[in-house]
């Protein structure tokens, strides 16, 4: 091959390389500030500082939902991380799985430090939104075979300290 036609490639495929950069990271930003707008009005209700978008945490987070593709098995991946898992059987928003957490408000008693749920007593997907030591968030969202839905979100530092009230 010649080393202009080589050039000529390799121009080409910069070209396209710097475009899905610019292009790519427009398209996740749009998903990262929809999964930071609803924890932070969550935060903001209970008068804790809002949360920014963590690069570490979300490549934790994108990892681990990698590793769920096959399965879409609902598992905690016990990182280092506090972290909120969802599943649906198609597709999901990140509206729906941020939404799904912070409806658990409606179970966590502040005053007492303790969950109402009827069904398993838990709130604790609320109580890691609203943790008021936690800083950054990080989140994924994959398709599975299964053609469901598996998001995680991963929060720095971690919160739910059993006796420790969120805020």
């Amino acid at each position: 091959m010649s080393l202009l036609k080589s050039q000529n490639i390799l121009f080409l495929f910069a070209i396209a390389f710097s475009y899905s950069l610019v292009v790519v990271p427009c398209l996740a930003e749009d998903w990262k500030q929809i999964f930071l707008e609803a924890h932070n009005e969550a935060r903001h209700e209970v008068g804790v500082d809002p949360l920014v978008w963590g690069d570490e945490v979300a490549a934790f987070a994108s990892s681990y939902a990698n590793k769920r593709i096959s399965d879409c098995a609902m598992v905690h991946s016990n990182g280092p991380f506090g972290e909120n898992i969802a599943w649906s059987g198609g597709d999901m928003s990140a509206e729906d799985a941020a939404e799904m957490w912070i409806d658990e408000k409606k179970y966590y008693d502040n005053n007492r430090n303790t969950c109402n749920d009827p069904k398993d007593g838990t709130c604790l997907h609320y109580t890691q939104v609203v943790w008021n030591t936690t800083v950054r968030l990080g989140c994924a969202k994959v398709a599975c075979n299964s053609g469901g839905t598996f998001i995680t979100c991963n929060y720095d530092p971690p919160g739910n300290y059993i006796g420790e009230k969120p805020y």
